[in-house]
């Protein structure tokens, strides 16, 4: 179990989205924990309903979270890859407005509000983190593929605002981290439609463990970048 001994005791860790694979792992195992003093888990199912598309209930949340005490870590474990029977699209004459929004919607605007409300309300001093779930596939540099056109630009547009905002973020609290993390191919509904024979393909309990570890070893000159679940960088 990882003792998160980098932060300070007894302040408040949050999971959004935290009724999904991930998020739900997440919350589970900041509950095993005894550093934070309180654990608080939102979602659209959650007491204190969220949605990434009404900005009002992620001030909501953002209020009710810092009321508990000093929030130490924000995991955003929100995202959309796919819905129905409608995969990713595998060329350009596959691409539809109402689809782009709703990935850019889901995987980057929605992100960017977290950050609006939660990054103000981090304590100025100590170690804090926000960290925000992206992927590899969002990433510029890497991409020799080609194709899920939605998924990979509303990814890279949350790695810019990641960027941005630890910026922002380090001129307020200076010991603060605001970070993209790529959690590895996860066995969750996402995955499911693309799952391959011979994919390593993590749990979503050892998914959890390896990004509460990397959160874990992070530091402050560490803010601003896009990591991988064994803490490498993933490149931009």
């Amino acid at each position: 179990m990882n003792k998160f001994e980098s932060f300070t005791p007894g302040g408040v860790a949050v999971v959004i989205g935290a009724s999904g694979g991930i998020g739900s792992a997440l919350f589970s195992a900041l509950n095993e924990t005894d550093r934070f003093k309180t654990v608080l888990g939102f979602s659209r199912r959650s007491p204190l309903p969220i949605d990434l598309g009404d900005e009002a209930s992620l001030e909501r949340a953002a209020k009710a979270a810092a009321a508990d005490g000093e929030i130490r870590l924000v995991i955003d474990a929100t995202g959309f890859l796919h819905q129905g029977g409608e995969g990713p699209e595998k060329t350009w004459r596959e691409l539809d407005p109402q689809k782009l929004a709703t990935a850019f919607a889901v995987n980057a605007i929605g992100p960017a509000l977290l950050m609006k409300y939660f990054l103000p309300r981090l304590p100025r001093t100590g170690k804090t983190v926000f960290a925000t779930l992206s992927a590899r596939v969002g990433s510029i540099g890497d991409n020799r593929l080609g194709g899920w056109y939605g998924y990979r630009a509303s990814k890279a547009a949350l790695n810019q605002f990641v960027r941005t905002a630890s910026v922002e973020l380090a001129r307020r609290a200076p010991e603060a981290v605001c970070v993209a993390l790529h959690p590895g191919t996860v066995d969750t509904h996402l995955s499911v439609p693309f799952a391959k024979q011979g994919l390593d393909l993590h749990s979503p309990d050892a998914a959890a463990a390896n990004l509460l570890s990397v959160l874990d070893r992070l530091k402050t000159e560490d803010t601003g970048g896009f990591f991988d679940w064994q803490g490498a960088c993933v490149p931009w």
